[in-house]
């Protein structure tokens, strides 16, 4: 699962993915494409290892892309060709100016929420109208055309002429029909308001819905602290008041923001955090620590995570009754411990 940073010039993008990712690059690769791989903090995690003391512990991952800049120098990009690589993302992180920065206007964080939003409307609506050109072409040659796809694209093209992004209609932003197309207004988007150091509020931003959700960072704060020692990083923490870094926020937020879960794993060669999607059924759920699991599926043992740290043991929580057995069908819950047995 991927998601992509995006925000105007200096927004702090580049600020932000190497705070988050520690992977802090030399000018002579800025404007180059970067990715990065991040394990997803869960003190769950933690515990079971304490517990069971495993030879290897896996935590759950996402991957953050910040797309290359080279090919977007001003505030209104016109070349469509910087979003190519953005749409092989599952959900977007907007950066938002929220600082005071030399030779820049005044911070507007509405005004550059609505500027980027209408690049993304903008690229959906030139893929949206050269698709719709082509069935109609195809339509007045006698090929067959998909009506249900026609009238999807319509409503997508009706919606986006009126400034309207995808996501925030459900209906067309989860229909498979139209999934290949992966419009980018479509996805799920988590929105960071930058912020200067001593500022932890978060603005009013009229044009955001409860389809986008927010979070305050200090990126340049993050920046620094991303670079110090764990035992720098503490005391940093402690004289700024910060409980935890925004970081650990955004990578949380990122995961939820994808519909993930996380299911575990448990025994002496390894502790393990798997992501599903949200109702995934425990077949399939088992397919994803193994194939043969799926093919083979018999039962799924199942303990709750917060009834293991109520009984102590999984000897005493079998004993209290709430480890139990589920059929195929069951829709796993995050924070479940399950022992899928199967037989091939």
């Amino acid at each position: 699962m991927k998601l992509g940073i995006i925000g105007l010039p200096q927004s702090g993008k580049m600020t932000v993915f190497e705070a988050l990712t520690k992977n802090f690059s030399d000018s002579a690769r800025k404007g180059e494409d970067r990715i990065s791989t991040l394990r997803v903090p869960d003190n769950r995690i933690d515990i079971l290892s304490e517990i069971y003391k495993p030879q290897k512990t896996t935590y759950a991952q996402v991957e953050y892309f910040l797309p290359g800049t080279a090919a977007a120098k001003k505030d209104h990009p016109k070349d469509q060709s910087i979003w190519t690589a953005a749409r092989d993302c599952d959900a977007l992180i907007h950066v938002i100016r929220n600082h005071t920065a030399m030779g820049f206007e005044e911070k507007s964080p509405n005004k550059d929420f609505v500027k980027m939003d209408q690049e993304l409307i903008l690229a959906d609506l030139i893929v949206v109208e050269k698709r719709l050109e082509r069935l109609e072409h195809d339509h007045t040659r006698g090929k067959k055309m998909d009506p249900q796809e026609h009238t999807l694209l319509s409503e997508c093209r009706q919606n986006l002429e009126n400034e309207t992004p995808l996501r925030r209609i459900a209906e067309l932003a989860f229909a498979p029909r139209l999934r290949g197309f992966a419009f980018l207004s479509a996805k799920p988007m988590l929105v960071l308001f930058n912020n200067d150091d001593e500022d932890d509020r978060l603005p009013a931003v009229s044009k955001i819905t409860d389809t986008e959700d927010c979070l305050v960072i200090r990126g340049k704060l993050e920046q620094e602290l991303a670079q110090m020692s764990s035992e720098e990083a503490t005391e940093f923490l402690e004289e700024f008041n910060i409980s935890e870094s925004a970081m650990d926020k955004v990578i949380r937020k990122s995961y939820r923001l994808l519909g993930l879960i996380s299911f575990f794993t448990v025994g002496s060669d390894e502790v393990r955090a798997w992501s599903i999607k949200s109702d995934t059924e425990a077949v399939d759920a088992a397919e994803t620590v193994h194939t043969d699991m799926k093919k083979g599926f018999i039962r799924a043992e199942v303990l709750a995570y917060d009834d293991l740290m109520d009984a102590g043991t999984y000897a005493a929580a079998r004993k209290k009754g709430t480890v139990r057995l589920e059929g195929k069908n069951y829709k796993v819950q995050d924070g479940d411990i399950i022992n899928i047995r199967f037989n091939v």
